[in-house]
C-alpha cells in the first residue's frame, strides 16, 4: 500500500498514475463528484484524458471500502483522492459522527485485508494555515486523521513537492508487487 501525500499541484497525482502503471489491471477511483462547479468539471475532464484507457473507473464518492472489497481483477486500485472523499464524509454523516468514524473504520479494515496493491492519493492539510471557520477546522482534522491512519498501515509514504517525491516511509518506487 503507498500513500502519495502533497499539496495543491504538488504532483501527486500525477505520481501516483505513474506508480499504477506498473500494473496490468487497474481499477482508478474517482472520489470527486460531478456538480455544478466548472473548474472541478475541467479538472476532473483533464484526469480522465490523462489516464490510460484500459483502466477500469469507478466513481464513488463514498463507499470506497466496498470499491476495494469488490475489485476482485484488479491487482492495482489506485484512489484519487482522500481528501475529496474526507469532504464528502463531511457532508453526507453531517452531525453524525459515530457512523463516520464506523465508515472511516470499515476503509482501514478493507485497505489491510485486501491483496491487491493499493495508491491512495491525499493532501498534506497540516502545512497550512488554520482555517477560520469550524467547518474547516473539522475539515482539517478529519483528512489529517484519514491520513494518518492510512500511513500507519501504508508499506510507502511519499510526500510530494514541486513533483518530485520525498520519502517517508518506505521507497519512492512504491514497493508494488
Amino acid at each position: 500500500m503507498v500513500l502519495v501525500l502533497g499539496g495543491v499541484r504538488s504532483g501527486k497525482s500525477c505520481y501516483a498514475q505513474r506508480l499504477a502503471e506498473q500494473a496490468s489491471h487497474v481499477t482508478f477511483v474517482a472520489t470527486a463528484e460531478r456538480r455544478d462547479d466548472e473548474e472541478m468539471q475541467r479538472k476532473i475532464e483533464r484526469h480522465r484524458a490523462d489516464r490510460p484507457e484500459h483502466w477500469t473507473t469507478v466513481e464513488e464518492p463514498l463507499a470506497l471500502g466496498g470499491v476495494i472489497r469488490s475489485s476482485e481483477t484488479a491487482d492495482t486500485i489506485l484512489i484519487d483522492c482522500l481528501t475529496l472523499f474526507g469532504a464528502n464524509l463531511l457532508e453526507a454523516y453531517e452531525g453524525r459522527d459515530a457512523e463516520l468514524e464506523a465508515y472511516l473504520e470499515d476503509l482501514y479494515a478493507a485497505l489491510k485485508a485486501t491483496s491487491c496493491n493499493v495508491i491512495l492519493v491525499s493532501n498534506e492539510v497540516g502545512s497550512g494555515v488554520v482555517p477560520a471557520y469550524a467547518l474547516g477546522r473539522r475539515f482539517r482534522d478529519l483528512v489529517g486523521a484519514i491520513n494518518q491512519r492510512v500511513a500507519a498501515i501504508a508499506d510507502t509514504v511519499l510526500l510530494m513537492v514541486a513533483g518530485l517525491p520525498l520519502v517517508l516511509k518506505g521507497s519512492a518506487t512504491g514497493g508494488l508487487r
